[in-house]
């Protein structure tokens, strides 16, 4: 079937976009539908690809909200299809599938310098990165990345990559994991384009791989992978890796292999502490246009996931989905509500306002009386402050229980102290490092006062 006389796509792909803009709103079009990616196929039909991960929900959810939109655009009666970005356009050359396959060419925009948020657990680890993608081969060579999953280490080789596009003088990137090394390896086997295979990785002037610990036990591939690393590096090409643990952990790897991952930097990155969990979150909430009915959602989100970012994005996103889906707005209650979905034993060792009254009386060094005390000395508000702050995120108190216990005082005044505590944490280090510690002892304690 022929496309009708309107512009076609992708060319009116930005119309469309912009139209489910307008009928879904900007959070939701941002978390869901930005990402999409659209081609015409030459059957005249407009494929829609999705992220794997999300496909078949947002596929269900808006796929005829989207359908409505193309006809909007390009007029009735033009097909549409969705898949997922996972599966390959029907009729593409076998060999470029697996070129697709084994490296990524365009890089997620989102994962840059600018977007990564910098904390006393992965600064070298950007530096480093940095540093890199200033001087291919020049600054660390091999460059190592060590981290558990989920602390950032793809978001560094997709900003290495986007840094070198973009300044680096058409120099050439290519992005791998070790298990599409290894399979596009097998495929260049079967198929007799051994040398192809080698020009694909051993002509990049930046090779980025993923995921290195997954060459255990492959004593062919990882010959032909030590080859290449040779190659890249004794020609002064850059290579970074990255591994969800220590090259000297790696037991099952030729030690040849290892001894030349140890030979550059291996530079760690640790779990995010609390202000660096919230520093997050505030740049993921800023970047997705996501509108908060209460700011300290953000402070609730952060101190209650830890494991890593990506647990901690995901519960973002969870949040604003619930949103998205009931109407309801982003505030304590449905964040609460959210929380509790994915941790409900998360509730059975909340502190009590108690027990935060103690620990910050005793981080201030003064005592409990002080500080719920009609006192306006600033030595005593902002300690105050920061205890009824700390209720109101770690405790399910109402704002005017959490008033009575400072006092007798009204739930406005508990709020504005929340306000003023959430606004100074913003641009106080020193504050939120004192913050974070108190909340640290609060919650490693929680058991123990319950």
């Amino acid at each position: 079937m022929a496309l009708p006389a309107q512009p076609e796509p992708p060319r009116a792909w930005q119309e469309i976009l912009a139209e489910l803009r307008r009928s879904v709103g900007d959070s939701t079009y941002e978390l869901w539908l930005s990402p999409v990616e659209a081609q015409e196929s030459d059957a005249g039909v407009l494929l829609l690809r999705f992220p794997v991960d999300t496909h078949s929900w947002v596929v269900g959810r808006y796929g005829r909200i989207i359908e409505q939109c193309v006809d909007r655009i390009l007029g009735p009666g033009v097909p549409v299809t969705f898949t997922s970005q996972a599966h390959a356009t029907s009729g593409r050359p076998a060999k470029a599938q697996t070129d697709a396959r084994s490296a990524i060419t365009t890089f997620n925009p989102r994962y840059s310098f600018h977007q990564f948020v910098i904390g006393d657990g992965n600064r070298l680890a950007h530096a480093a990165s940095l540093a890199v993608a200033e001087l291919p081969g020049q600054a660390y060579n091999p460059l190592f990345l060590h981290a558990p999953s989920g602390l950032g280490k793809t978001h560094l080789l997709h900003a290495i990559a986007n840094y070198v596009l973009a300044f680096g003088g058409g120099a050439s990137v290519r992005y791998t994991t070790v298990e599409s090394f290894t399979n596009h390896f097998i495929s260049a086997l079967s198929s007799r384009s051994i040398e192809h295979f080698k020009h694909t990785y051993r002509d990049a002037d930046v090779l980025l791989i993923d995921d290195v610990q997954f060459l255990a036990s492959k004593a062919k591939t990882e010959e032909e992978f030590f080859h290449t690393f040779d190659a890249l590096y004794e020609t002064g090409r850059q290579l970074v890796l990255t591994c969800d643990r220590l090259p000297r952990d790696l037991i099952t790897v030729q030690e040849r292999l290892r001894e030349r991952f140890e030979s550059g930097l291996v530079a760690d990155i640790a779990p995010p502490d609390l202000a660096t969990r919230l520093t997050i979150l505030r740049k993921r909430a800023a970047l997705d246009h996501v509108g908060l009915a209460d700011p300290a959602v953000l402070e609730l989100i952060a101190t209650r996931v830890s494991a890593n970012i990506r647990a901690l994005e995901g519960a973002f996103i969870r949040v604003v989905a619930f949103h998205s889906l009931t109407g309801r707005p982003i505030d304590l209650e449905l964040a609460n509500e959210v929380l509790d979905g994915l941790s409900p034993t998360t509730k059975t060792s909340l502190p009590s306002i108690a027990g935060i009254q103690m620990a910050v009386a005793t981080h201030f060094d003064m005592s409990v009386q002080a500080l719920v005390s009609r006192s306006r000395i600033a030595s005593i508000v902002w300690p105050r402050q920061v205890a009824m702050h700390l209720a109101r995120m770690l405790t399910d108190a109402s704002l005017p229980t959490i008033g009575q216990a400072f006092g007798g005082r009204t739930h406005a005044t508990v709020v504005h102290a929340c306000r003023r505590v959430a606004d100074q944490l913003a641009v106080d280090d020193k504050a939120a490092a004192a913050v974070t510690t108190i909340t640290a002892g609060i919650l490693g304690g929680a058991d123990r006062n319950d």
